[in-house]
């Protein structure tokens, strides 16, 4: 008895979720995959291991080139290679793994600025940086992050100190910068409270939170770096905005008009500070 009839499957369809999912992560790497995929069809390869060491290499290939390709699309990296000397660091070479470490020139010596001024009001300070944006195309997001699409936008992470009032020279409170929230106080104001909106990306993890350590925002580093950024950052670099929460900026003691809260469906800031230039 024959077996039933299948519909025979062609090489040449593309694994379409891998692509997008990979594009969506990385920008280039829908992109480099299917690359791979051709390459790996040419030469014959068929062992799972070997077209994984292919697309990794190309991948990488592809991260070595992008930084020189950038710039001509009017964007430069952060480096993920900071040396001890260095007073700005890019939090995890994660982040220049999936290619959301690039910037324009303005954002960039606007970044070195701040690290350098904090270094020389704080001796030994590092500046430390999270998300940035995509090497190419305009209007093209770096989820989470919906805005982080034209090169002008960048993340900082927070000065921290210990139990101990101790401060960590380049540490966060999560190993990406990310998610570890400063959680208000009673009476502190909550421009939220009350709203169940469906479409957020105002997430709490608070499964996540009882994971981090227990520090605490450094408040006169942090508050010295906003005050850099509210004046010299306005003044040298055409700062537009910064989004902190709320209660953050209160406990901070920030007026300033350019310190603004981000929104109710966008995510929390306190566990980062973002500023975009004009």
């Amino acid at each position: 008895m024959q077996p039933p009839f299948r519909k025979a499957t062609r090489c040449s369809d593309p694994p379409r979720p891998r692509v997008l999912i990979l594009t969506l992560l990385t920008q280039l790497g829908g992109i480099v995959y299917l690359i791979a995929l051709a390459a790996a069809h040419a030469f014959g390869l068929r062992r799972f291991s070997a077209k994984l060491t292919l697309l990794v290499l190309c991948y990488a290939a592809a991260i070595v080139a992008t930084q020189f390709a950038a710039p001509d699309f009017g964007r430069v990296p952060l480096s993920c290679m900071a040396g001890a000397e260095d007073r700005l660091m890019v939090r995890s070479p994660i982040y220049c793994a999936l290619n959301r470490n690039y910037v324009t020139p303005e954002v960039r010596d606007l970044a070195e600025a701040l690290a350098a001024h904090m270094d020389a009001q704080f001796p030994g300070t590092t500046t430390v940086a999270l998300d940035a944006n995509f090497p190419f195309v305009n209007g093209f997001p770096l989820l989470p992050h919906l805005p982080h699409a034209d090169g002008k936008k960048l993340d900082f992470a927070y000065y921290y100190k210990d139990a101990n009032d101790t401060f960590l020279n380049g540490a966060t409170r999560s190993p990406i910068g990310y998610l570890a929230f400063e959680e208000p106080g009673p009476g502190d104001e909550l421009p939220c409270a009350g709203r169940h909106d469906w479409l957020t990306t105002r997430w709490n993890f608070d499964a996540l939170q009882p994971l981090f350590p227990a520090y605490r925002i450094e408040e006169q580093r942090t508050a010295a770096a906003v005050a850099w950024l509210t004046t010299e950052g306005v003044a040298r670099f055409g700062l537009q905005k910064i989004f902190i929460e709320p209660h953050l900026k209160n406990a901070l003691g920030i007026t300033d008009a350019h310190v603004r809260f981000q929104g109710c469906r966008a995510a929390r800031h306190d566990d980062h500070i973002h500023i975009q230039i004009e």
